[in-house]
């Protein structure tokens, strides 16, 4: 396998049950598979895509003084700035070669779960960086809610399940920047293998290669898309929640050859996650006598917090 498989969401939106059902087969093998697929057809349009990635360079380019004043104690990096190897995967002491910023979600219909989402960090040095970026935000999540309800189907559940979850849900838009690397990385690497914490990702088209998937077999193939596509993978909360049969696919971010390391590299991944009191257990669709309980009860919420101590974002 050299490429990872590729839909399309207007089959899934078409009045044709056929076609519609086509699509939820393939995509729900593709994720029992591999656990990433290639999506066309999505919502997210080039104008703005390549808007995006302007407004991030721009910021990224500020000098360190300037982004670091949007770091904010207490956040845990959920909101605005972190600067660069702060973040390591599980079970990595090396902090990961990348800086990264973080939208979040902005609520506007509950005004209690609006109290519970920190508030974004509004940047004022580069002109409509935080419009652009929520517009993104908006159009990656409505791509996002498609995807997983065509996903709900293929577990056996109502088209509609995981609306109620994941609109309005505590999802992460987080534009990153792996930036030249000077010197040898003595064992770091941009993105270190591991596996997402949320239900689904949804990947911008990143400016450079580097990323790579593992497959069952254990090896590395590296994933490839059209511009025009989003790389969309699953998480470790649907894995869980599908006890297993959805994957959530190890990846990682490699050092470019050695006469590249002098190139920046961006990447715009959108997390999706549920609403924190989302329960996790396992589905009872995907529990039978051969394949019994994994994972025990715990909530999306919960889940989250235990992650993120993992990451170094947030003391236990």
């Amino acid at each position: 396998m050299k490429n990872i498989p590729s839909v399309d969401l207007v089959d899934f939106l078409s009045d044709d049950p056929s076609v519609k059902e086509k699509f939820i087969q393939q995509i729900g093998k593709a994720y029992e598979e591999i656990g990433f697929v290639a999506l066309k057809g999505h919502f997210l349009d080039d104008k703005l895509t390549e808007s995006l990635y302007i407004k991030v360079k721009e910021f990224y380019d500020l000098p360190s003084n300037i982004k670091k004043k949007y770091e904010i104690d207490g956040l845990a990096g959920q909101r605005g700035y972190t600067s660069f190897g702060k973040e390591s995967a599980k079970g990595k002491k090396e902090g990961d070669l990348k800086e990264f910023w973080h939208f979040g979600q902005e609520v506007k219909d509950d005004r209690e779960l609006a109290r519970v989402y920190p508030k974004n960090i509004q940047v004022t040095e580069v002109e409509n960086f935080n419009e652009v970026g929520m517009e993104a935000f908006r159009m990656l999540e409505k791509t996002a809610i498609y995807v997983l309800r065509a996903l709900a189907l293929y577990i056996g559940l109502e088209e509609y399940y995981f609306d109620q979850y994941a609109i309005n849900g505590n999802s992460i838009l987080r534009p990153i920047h792996y930036p030249p690397i000077v010197g040898e990385p003595k064992g770091a690497v941009r993105a270190a293998e591991h596996g997402d914490i949320n239900l689904i990702t949804l990947l911008m088209g990143a400016s450079a290669s580097g990323l790579e998937v593992q497959n069952k077999q254990g090896d590395w193939i590296p994933v490839t898309a059209l511009p025009e596509q989003l790389v969309i993978n699953v998480g470790d909360m649907l894995q869980r929640l599908t006890n297993n049969k959805l994957r959530s696919t190890i990846h990682r971010v490699v050092n470019p050859e050695k006469n590249d390391w002098g190139k920046s590299r961006y990447s715009i991944p959108f997390f999706t996650h549920p609403r924190g009191d989302m329960q996790l257990n396992c589905l009872s669709e995907c529990i039978t006598k051969n394949i019994p309980k994994s994972y025990d009860d715990i909530t999306a919420g919960e889940y989250l917090k235990e992650r993120l101590v993992e990451l170094g974002l947030l003391k236990s």
